[in-house]
Formats: structure tokens, sequence, C-alpha cells
């Protein structure tokens, strides 16, 4: 069984192949990589739902690969984040950093996150070519959870190469490398903060650690290794996609020109449209599981498509058009239930404030490119431009 999810034509752009299985059946058997490896990928908007809240559906990737041999030397910091565990050790963990990205304490770097896309802005040309992923959607995230976490201007370049590589489709040993690279870096940043305290949420973690929480030094490394490559990696893509959707659809470039507020509000939809993430982190059943008409066997991985149920028919109407009318406050592109995305708030508000300022600065922003030679990350579970070339004028 060939892994239609690894070729280049699904890479490009998965939709197609979305429809196309979904029509079929929502929930249907694929191949997962070489060999006969296969799986269940959920393509349905109802399915997918379910599954996001579905206990049998387990993520302790732990307990699912003890005793088989990969080959694989993925760093356990990376291997085993808060996104690979059940509750209520996720619980836990989870608590740890919650209030980190509530509504309020985004509210608070509102500030900083206006500053920095203001820069970021300052430097592309007023009358030019230039690449909006690595002017402006790669920086601004990266930047934002950098402050957070309290890592240095000078290493900020090589974090974003690390974490990019750790997504590279098919290049086991590129992404194994950058694993054990990032979780080394984390280590000793740690242990900087242990011997220089400052204000950052690194510093938060070591300290709830320090004063009884059950927190151990591995869970500390993963968790900031976690917060750096998720804090930054979905946005990325989001701010990338949107600005590729505006483009592409006058009428919703329109209105979003004429009535910058309407932003705000068009930011459901616009996830909807082209959401960050095409699939989902791993889950596989515990058990003999049905979901919806389709009867998963126990210990097979089921992959959730987010991207693909956010473009179910049978939810959104006409869903392959992109509307500023409707209502998609119920799009997955963010997950949905207890491992839904902690830090939705910030993307959210990063996203707001970079398309507002953008749109405002160059009211003549246009693709600079037919979207055909348009040129997509190579990796399944993200949906990213590798770079988006636009004339500011």
């Amino acid at each position: 069984m060939s892994d239609p999810l690894s070729s280049p034509e699904f890479l490009r752009n998965p939709y197609p192949f979305y429809d196309e299985l979904r029509a079929t059946a929502p929930v249907s058997r694929v191949a997962t990589g070489s060999g006969s490896r296969s799986g269940y990928l959920v393509t349905g908007y109802a399915e997918a739902k379910a599954a996001f809240t579905d206990p049998r559906l387990s993520k302790d990737t732990a307990r699912f690969f003890a005793g088989r041999t990969s080959g694989r030397d993925l760093h356990p910091a990376v291997a085993r984040t808060m996104l690979a565990t059940d509750p209520p050790e996720h619980t836990r963990l989870r608590r740890l950093v919650t209030k980190a990205f509530t509504t309020g304490a985004v509210t608070r770097l509102r500030p900083y996150i206006q500053h920095t896309v203001g820069h970021l802005l300052d430097a592309l040309p007023e009358n030019g070519e230039a690449d909006l992923v690595t002017g402006l959607a790669v920086p601004l995230p990266v930047t934002v959870i950098c402050r957070m976490l309290g890592v240095p201007e000078t290493d900020r370049s090589q974090v974003r190469i690390w974490s990019n590589d750790l997504f590279a489709a098919g290049q086991p040993q590129r992404i194994d490398a950058a694993s054990h690279a990032v979780a080394g870096y984390m280590a000793d940043l740690i242990e900087a903060k242990r011997r220089a305290p400052d204000d950052s949420l690194l510093h938060d973690l070591i300290t709830v650690r320090e004063e009884g929480e059950q927190l151990s030094e591995d869970e500390l490394v993963s968790l900031a290794v976690l917060l750096l490559v998720a804090g930054h990696e979905t946005t990325t893509n989001f701010i990338g996609n949107a600005v590729l959707a505006l483009l592409q659809h006058p009428a919703l470039l329109n209105d979003a020109r004429s009535d910058p507020a309407r932003i705000d509000s068009m930011l459901d939809e616009l996830l909807r449209y082209d959401s960050p993430v095409g699939i989902a982190t791993f889950r596989y059943s515990t058990e003999a599981t049905a979901l919806g008409d389709t009867e998963i066997p126990a210990g097979v991985p089921v992959l959730i498509s987010p991207a693909a149920a956010n473009r179910d028919p049978t939810r959104y109407l006409a869903p392959g058009r992109p509307d500023a009318d409707r209502d998609a406050r119920g799009h997955l592109a963010f997950g949905h239930g207890m491992h839904r995305c902690l830090g939705a708030p910030l993307a959210l508000a990063e996203a707001e404030i970079a398309l507002r300022a953008l749109l405002t600065r160059f009211p003549g922003l246009r693709l600079a490119v037919p979207p055909g030679e348009l040129r997509w990350r190579r990796t399944r579970l993200m949906r990213g431009l590798e770079s988006l070339p636009v004339f500011t004028r």
C-alpha cells in the first residue's frame, strides 16, 4: 500500500484528496508510511469532532511504540511532550502552563506584538517585492514566543532552523538530529535561567518545579521544547495562509481593506478555509472503536485531519470558498476538547494585529507570482508556505 499522504501532489494541495476520501468514507483506512503500515484517516467534520474527545483514542505514543524497533533516535523531550500524554498526566502538565496563554495574559502582550509587527513591516520595501513568510509570518511568532520563554535574540534564527527541521517529511535523520539539538539547547537555557533568574515563562516553570509541583527535569525540558515549537509553527502557517487567501479572493480582500476592524471577525473563517494544521498529532485506538460508520480495530494509528473536517460540505456550505459573512466559530483548526490548542488566543492576536497592520501599510499588496508557482512545506502535519512573494504596491 503506497502512502498518498507523502506524495508531492498531496503536499502541494491536499484538499482534492481529502474531498475524494470523505465522499467515499469520512473515516478511511490509509497507508501511514512505507511498507505495510496503515491506519485510519478522519476527514469528516462530525467524526473528527467526536474523535478529538474519544477516550479510546490515546495520545500516549510511548505506550504505543513500546517494544517496537523503529530505528529512530528522536530525543525523549520531543518524542514525549505534553501532546503525547493522556490524563491525568496531560491534565497536570497543561495546568502548569495554561495561565501564560489566557486571554488576559495575551492582552498584556498586545503592545509588544504591535511593536514587533511595526518593526518587521518597516523593514519591507515600500514599493518592491518581498517575501511575507521570511519577512513577517516567521519572525513575528518566533520573536513573541522566544521573548515569553526568555530565548536570547542571538539564538532565535537557529531555533527557527531546528524547529523547521522537526517537520521535515520523509527525512527521519534530519528530524532526529534537530530533536537532540533543540532539546540540548533548552536544557542549557534552563540551567542559565537558574543561575540568572528573570521574568520569563521558562523561569516561572523552573520556580513551579522547585516549589514542589510534580514536574521532573525531563518534563521541564519537554515543556520548554513544546512551547518553543508549538508557539510559533502553527501561527507562521496561519498568517501565511490567511494572507494568501485574502490575496486570492478580491471580495474578501476588499472587505478587509475597506474596514480593517472586520479582520478580527474573519479570522475563524480564514482558519477554517486553509487550516495551518493539516493532520493533528498522533493518536491510536486502545480498543476496537466505532467512529462514524467505520469499525477501527484496536492498536492502530488514527489520524484526524482538521483541514479536511473544516471543508466538509455537510458542515459548511460551499466550503472551498472563503466567506467573510460565514459563522465559522465551530472550526477545528485548533483541535477540540482537552487537547485544544493552548496557544489559540495568542495565535489569534498575532494574526489579527499582523493582518490589520499589513493591509493598512500596504493597500496595494498583491501576489508577485502565479499561485501555482508557490512552494508549500514538505510536511503532512503542517499546511504552510515556504515563501509568499508579494509586490507591496
